[in-house]
């Protein structure tokens, strides 16, 4: 997938003030307009163009592009870093310039999920309006999903400056995190979202959890997954042996003959819930080395004794 300038495209600097940026916007829609433009490609430009302006317009959506950096060239292979717009907060409100199937690859891997259709707005009455309601990503630990509890936040939301720049500013809030949330679940927080305008009520600010990357860990739903090495002979002879779990250590027995791939389910030690999720042990056979006198000679004795031929069951 290709990076998009969008500064570029527009012909802007990346310091423009809105207006600037509504005034480039505004020349290139009339030049490459394809009921009026004679350009040959025309219609791909304004294409373009359109899908620039959607970004820059509006404050949240360039603030949040502008945190992927500088140093991307147009054209350049790309693909969006995990959790990219961690801790943003957006209002949102749909697509306001062009029909989303109009919009790149790029885009849509940047806010086609989060601004494909309004999170819902201001409720107007009189002068009176209940402020908008507002979503960001938050990034916890797995083991915070088993144990809930308290945990802080730095959120982002973006204001427009006097100098017609949007500008960055950060806020911490301190979230309960409920015991047994998944990836992917949102948490509402009353009253914490846009202020309202007069008497109006401020709106809701929902995060979307997601979860860290974690070193052994890989979760499925509600079931957690974690391989586990074990030597030849615990897998051959059957042991018991200390395996790690998001919620501590449990001795699990290993099944004599137990070969790589195995799947040993520990039933309700996934994410805790009404109907707990399952921690599966996929058993990975690990091989010590033959880097010592000593390890070669058992590693002959141990050929002699088996007589094992491992590919018997293919067609040589």
């Amino acid at each position: 997938m290709e990076f998009k300038d969008y500064y570029d495209v527009i012909g802007v600097k990346r310091d423009a003030g809105q207006d600037e940026i509504k005034r480039a916007y505004r020349r290139l829609a009339r030049k490459y307009h394809p009921d009026v433009s004679k350009e040959p490609d025309a219609e791909a430009r304004f294409k373009e163009v359109n899908e620039a302006y959607e970004v820059l317009k509006d404050p949240e959506k360039r603030s949040a592009y502008d945190q992927l950096g500088k140093n991307w060239q147009s054209g350049q292979d790309f693909r969006p870093p995990p959790d990219w717009d961690q801790g943003f907060e957006f209002q949102g409100g749909g697509y306001t310039n062009a029909d989303s199937a109009e919009f790149s690859d790029f885009f849509e891997s940047l806010f086609g999920q989060r601004f494909s259709q309004g999170f819902g707005g201001h409720t107007q009455r009189g002068f009176h309006a209940r402020g908008g309601d507002t979503h960001t990503k938050v990034v916890i630990d797995l083991e915070d999903a088993y144990r809930g509890g308290p945990k802080a936040f730095t959120l982002k939301h973006t204001v427009l400056g006097n100098d017609g720049r949007p500008h960055i500013k950060e806020r911490v809030l301190n979230v309960r995190i409920p015991k047994g949330v998944r990836q992917g679940q949102h948490i509402r927080l009353a009253g914490q979202g846009e202020p309202g305008v007069g008497d109006g009520k401020p709106g809701d600010l929902y995060l979307e959890v997601s979860f860290k990357p974690h070193s052994y860990y890989k979760v499925e739903g509600k079931d957690v997954f974690i391989d586990l090495p074990v030597a030849p002979w615990e897998a051959a002879l059957g042991a018991t042996v200390k395996t790690p779990t998001p919620d501590g250590t449990v001795d699990l027995k290993i099944p004599a003959g137990s070969g790589t791939g195995k799947k040993l389910r520990l039933k309700g030690r996934g994410i805790p819930a009404k109907e707990a999720g399952d921690l599966y042990v996929v058993i990975k056979v690990a091989l010590p080395k033959a880097d010592t006198e000593a390890a070669k000679k058992a590693y002959e004795n141990f050929r002699q004794a088996c007589n094992f031929n491992p590919r018997a069951g293919l067609r040589l």
